[in-house]
Formats: structure tokens, C-alpha cells, sequence
């Protein structure tokens, strides 16, 4: 199952993307610049938790936050189809874990 919705991902990435451009960088495509976004939003998110968190799930959030824009890119300049799909699967596997992540924070708040 989430392999069919990985690989129909990679084919929305592909064309909602490029529009009518080609897509040269990772940077083009619109995945990776709103998983940027979601970096920023996460750092300032995490400002506001307790000190004594900095070292742990504030660590462990910012770390899976991280994860996903780095594995798009890893996965695009890979340059194969097969290589780009299973750091695709990293991606969305990080964005389980910082679900998670913050699920539990909401729990202790």
C-alpha cells in the first residue's frame, strides 16, 4: 500500500512540480520547499518548549523535522527512479516520527 502511494507521489511530484519548467535541482520541487518551511516552523515551534526538553524530544523533533527535505534531496541527485522513490520512503517515514513526536508533546503539555 505505501508503496503504490509513494510511486503515485513521485508521478504528482514530477508534474505538479515542473508546471511548464524542467525540473533541474530538488530545490524546484514544491515537496522539498514546503518540507523547508516545515523545518522553520518546527525550530520556532520548539522555542517555546521546556529548557529541560532542549537535549531531548526537542532534539529528537528537530532531527525528524530535518530528515525529510535532506532525504528528498539525497533521493533526487541519487538520479535514479528506484533510488529517489526508497529516500522518498525515508521522507515519509520521518514525517510519521515527527508526528509522533509531537503527539507526545502535546500529551505532556
Amino acid at each position: 500500500m505505501v508503496s503504490c502511494q509513494v510511486n503515485y507521489i513521485v508521478k504528482l511530484l514530477y508534474e505538479k512540480s515542473s508546471g511548464n519548467k524542467k525540473i533541474l535541482s530538488y530545490k524546484d520541487l514544491l515537496v522539498w520547499q514546503k518540507a523547508i518551511e516545515l523545518v522553520m516552523e518546527i525550530y520556532e515551534l520548539t522555542k517555546y518548549f521546556p529548557k529541560e526538553e532542549t537535549y531531548g524530544l526537542v532534539s529528537q523533533i528537530k532531527r525528524a523535522a530535518v530528515s525529510i527535505p535532506a532525504n528528498i534531496a539525497e533521493g533526487r541527485s541519487r538520479r535514479t527512479r528506484k533510488d529517489f522513490i526508497q529516500f522518498l520512503r525515508i521522507a515519509y517515514a520521518s514525517g510519521a516520527e515527527l508526528e509522533t513526536h509531537l503527539e507526545i508533546a502535546k500529551r505532556l503539555k
